[in-house]
């Protein structure tokens, strides 16, 4: 087997659709000997902020010379990406010698039982698992969830440390239409005695997010009752404050509040281990690698002349959010917005917030099987001028506007990076 025959053999899978559930997680853990109990875990869930507070943590602890696992999802320019090792992606031959330990193991469990087949991303998740498990032992892995978290794929092993990120509504149509039901979602990850740092700032979810804790005797850290964030918006800094704790002049290289608050939520996850002797952390480090650290498809910057930047914004807090940073940092640019988005996303409140700040508003298709047709995101977009743009490469290639904010998917942005890396 060659590395595009695993990746043909593991998005075959996609047709399986999304199953809730880790019965099929934990029989193909247990059949393979459950190499899940052998990482250092850190669990991240969340509605948005999950692979930028992955990479802060990450950034931090490499600073400090310790070897990090991450899991994230989805991929932005390779499909390896999804495990890497201290930022860097895992080989192609480990791709392949990966999925020739675990095929083996989904068709057992196919065969055998009445579990039905594995999905693909429950597929990615084993082979997450008997990467770090088995063949390359790191100090720390880093588990970003899927979707959702009681029932996600990655519910499946013992942290050391859990950190929710935000709590909002996507994936309706399978963890509830009301933030009380996602809370109760998300508290799915909860594990006695296990401290949790999180961002929730419904209160209705705030308090089943404590009630949770308190019945798993388990520390609640919480950013603006325990962490306490204070601004510089003139300065770009932010001041950082738990505990015992003061770190003053915080400046990151990724724009905006959203991002000040995903960092504060990393700070003080690493702090707790630091604590409770989990890792042992110079603290200037720390902040240096938090200062450090980039994400690609986050307020990217692509391109200067002109300007392009992209966003995978994909759900109405996150396009909150991206509104908020370019209001903030771009309110002199005439801005033309490129979107494209997949299904099952507010699309109509997502393109009216980016309307507020569009002088131009284009919208596109990408290839990708559930994104949604042109003609749907264009009926919906309310916009004086707006426009349909066939070919987005070429749109892109040939823009000679002021600048040109691309988002709407992390998976529409995963293609335009790609495209832009083959040039």
């Amino acid at each position: 087997m060659n590395y595009k025959d695993s990746l043909d053999w593991i998005h075959e899978r996609i047709k399986f659709g999304i199953k809730p559930g880790v019965r099929r997680m934990e029989w193909m853990l247990g059949r393979i000997g459950n190499p899940e109990k052998n990482i250092n875990g850190i669990h991240v869930v969340g509605t948005n902020g999950k692979g930028s507070t992955v990479s802060y943590m990450r950034s931090a602890l490499n600073h400090n010379d310790y070897s990090v696992g991450t899991f994230t999802s989805p991929y932005i320019e390779t499909f390896n990406e999804r495990i890497s090792v201290d930022g860097r992606a895992i080989s192609d031959d480990d791709i392949v010698r990966l999925v020739e330990i675990v095929r083996p193991v989904s068709e057992d469990m196919e065969r055998e039982t009445d579990l039905g087949t594995a999905t693909e991303f429950e597929i990615i998740t084993m082979m997450m698992f008997v990467y770090f498990g088995r063949l390359r032992s790191v100090d720390f892995v880093i588990v970003e969830a899927g979707l959702g978290a009681k029932n996600d794929s990655t519910n499946v092993f013992g942290p050391i440390m859990t950190v929710l990120t935000s709590i909002g509504l996507d994936h309706t149509n399978i963890l509830g239409d009301t933030l009380l039901d996602i809370a109760k979602d998300k508290s799915g990850v909860i594990k006695p005695g296990i401290p949790l740092v999180f961002s929730v700032k419904d209160d209705s979810a705030r308090d089943y997010i404590h009630k949770v804790l308190d019945d798993n005797h388990a520390r609640g850290i919480e950013l603006g009752r325990d962490i306490i964030l204070i601004r510089d918006a003139e300065e770009g800094e932010f001041q950082f404050q738990y505990g015992q704790y003061d770190f003053p002049d915080i400046q990151l290289k990724m724009a905006g509040r959203h991002q000040e608050e995903n960092a504060a939520l990393a700070i003080a996850a690493l702090l707790e281990l630091h604590d409770n002797d989990k890792a042992m952390l110079d603290f200037n480090k720390l902040i240096h690698g938090i200062e450090a650290m980039t994400w690609p498809g986050r307020i990217e910057k692509i391109q200067d002349k002109p300007l392009i930047i992209l966003d995978g914004a994909h759900n109405n807090e996150a396009v909150g959010a991206l509104v908020d940073t370019i209001r903030e940092n771009y309110s002199d640019r005439k801005i033309s917005v490129l979107f494209s988005a997949i299904e099952g996303k507010p699309l109509a409140s997502m393109v009216d917030m980016l309307s507020g700040i569009a002088d131009e508003f284009h919208v596109t298709h990408f290839d990708f099987p559930k994104a949604l047709s042109m003609k749907e995101i264009y009926e919906t977009v309310n916009h004086p001028d707006k426009h349909k743009v066939s070919d987005y490469r070429r749109f892109m290639e040939e823009f000679d506007g002021d600048m040109l904010l691309v988002t709407g998917s992390l998976y529409f942005i995963s293609e335009v990076k790609q495209h832009f890396n083959s040039k």
